[in-house]
């Protein structure tokens, strides 16, 4: 857990470094990067309030340089396994280094988890495609659900849903869906529109396209998916998946132990080849999973999902267009350029899902400050679900929320009382002293928001 202003070292300049920097520092963190191209450092130098250092993360001088003996926290986000290995090694002869953060990439990360935490005390061990494929396989049985979150140790779930054409909820305000009878305890917490992100107010309409976003405890989840009008959930039987990566061959092996059909395509022979040592059942495809002629010899139409997870995100947008087209129940995109994700949303993609969002979600739910006991980000950092612990100091506590002035852009999602009753409360609800508070905002009024409830100010 952070203590206030802690100094950080991030190893890699990337997206990842970036969107975790940025927290970091508004949080009044000291941040220190490392990162090799020039390049970067100067666009990380012009949009962060942070030291840069150019140089390699794997260097005993570079880490000098960037003040490792005075650092009390690593996160060592490069991309590469053996420099993050490396990053972490040089960190534990520096006792002040007290919390460390490690992303690696290898399928071998359940030995390399044990060396990592025994040999060199790493507190977490993040797997960005083991991450991503949790996700995906809670959505993918699921109609019409692109996301599922959870808070307070699992009592409370916010899950993500299409609205479509047909949907009895078009031109619903919130309003009138609160008058149509919902499960007691749930919310629309956000709507995603195209570019454009809402925090939803009574007169609020949904329109046939928007992503929203629904709080319930996790008790009435599947009683509110039925008031919502989603489908059952269904037993997966036939998945394709586009792209032979790590995360590809992950989903595959989790569905074969499920039971489920699997072909996995890639276009590159040697690497067929390898995945098939790796799998059991999967049929590995050596063909253009974009190419409509060999789907169609595949038998595509009427599979259950088809799973879009090569490196390249405009063959992912197109592969699951075509899927669809022929006859794809659901289709799931992996999407790592976040101004594509709005995009996705307006083409109709079932589902999208970005690893360096997953892997920066991973690393909030563990770096913390306070009284925060998890931050999840949405889209490009547009929104984001804060969870906190109310103290006897935040003007919050004691009063109606009716009578608590939020800044607009913000909602209180739900409330988890410390006997583990879970509330999503209406204006006449009162936040205690010692309960969790799960608030949804814009990330522009997030200092805002966290300087008034925790500092009391």
């Amino acid at each position: 857990m952070l203590q206030p202003r802690m100094r950080i070292l991030i190893l890699g300049g990337g997206e990842v470094a970036y969107l975790v920097a940025r927290r970091l520092i508004r949080e009044q963190n000291e941040v220190t990067i490392i990162e090799t191209s020039p390049a970067r450092c100067q666009y990380l130098e012009e949009s962060l309030d942070a030291k840069i250092v150019s140089g390699s993360a794997s260097s005993i001088k570079a880490m000098e340089r960037a003040g490792i003996a005075e650092v009390e926290m690593l996160i060592a986000a490069t991309n590469s396994d053996e420099t993050n290995i490396l990053g972490c090694l040089i960190a534990h002869n520096y006792p002040n280094v007290r919390i460390k953060l490690v992303r690696l990439r290898t399928h071998e990360v359940d030995h390399w988890r044990t060396v990592c935490e025994e040999k060199l005390g790493v507190d977490l061990v993040i797997h960005p495609d083991r991450e991503a494929a949790k996700r995906i396989l809670r959505v993918t049985p699921l109609p019409e659900v692109f996301d599922i979150r959870a808070f307070a140790d699992g009592r409370v779930q916010l899950f993500g849903m299409n609205i479509t054409y047909g949907s009895w909820v078009v031109g619903k305000s919130m309003a009138e869906l609160e008058e149509s009878g919902p499960p007691k305890n749930s919310l629309i917490a956000m709507l995603f529109r195209g570019s454009r992100v809402i925090i939803p107010r009574g007169d609020d309409r949904l329109r046939a396209g928007d992503h929203v976003y629904i709080v319930v405890p996790t008790a009435e989840f599947q009683e509110c998916l039925k008031f919502m009008g989603v489908p059952e959930e269904k037993r997966l039987q036939r998945v394709f998946i586009l792209g032979g990566k790590q995360i590809g061959i992950e989903l595959a092996q989790r569905l074969e132990k499920r039971g489920v059909q699997v072909k996995l395509f890639e276009r590159d022979l040697q690497r067929c080849e390898k995945i098939s040592t790796l799998v059991k059942k999967t049929v590995v495809i050596h063909g253009d999973g974009t190419d409509q002629q060999i789907l169609s010899d595949e038998n595509i139409e009427g599979i259950d999902a088809y799973l879009a997870l090569s490196g390249h995100d405009e063959d992912n947008i197109i592969a699951s267009l075509l899927s669809k087209r022929m006859g794809a129940a659901k289709a799931v995109a992996l999407i790592n350029r976040s101004d594509l994700l709005p995009m996705t949303q307006l083409l109709g993609i079932d589902a999208t899902l970005s690893t360096r969002l997953v892997v920066v979600d991973r690393i909030f739910q563990f770096v913390r400050k306070g009284n925060v006991l998890s931050v999840k980000t949405f889209r490009d950092e547009e929104a984001e679900a804060i969870e906190l612990v109310a103290t006897a100091e935040s003007p919050f506590v004691g009063k109606k929320l009716k009578d608590v002035h939020l800044p607009r852009g913000a909602i209180v999602g739900a409330i988890v009382r410390p006997s583990g009753e879970v509330t999503v409360p209406r204006g006449d609800a009162v936040i205690r002293a010692g309960d969790r508070v799960i608030f949804f905002c814009l990330e522009s009024i997030v200092p805002r928001l966290e300087s008034a409830f925790i500092a009391g100010k």
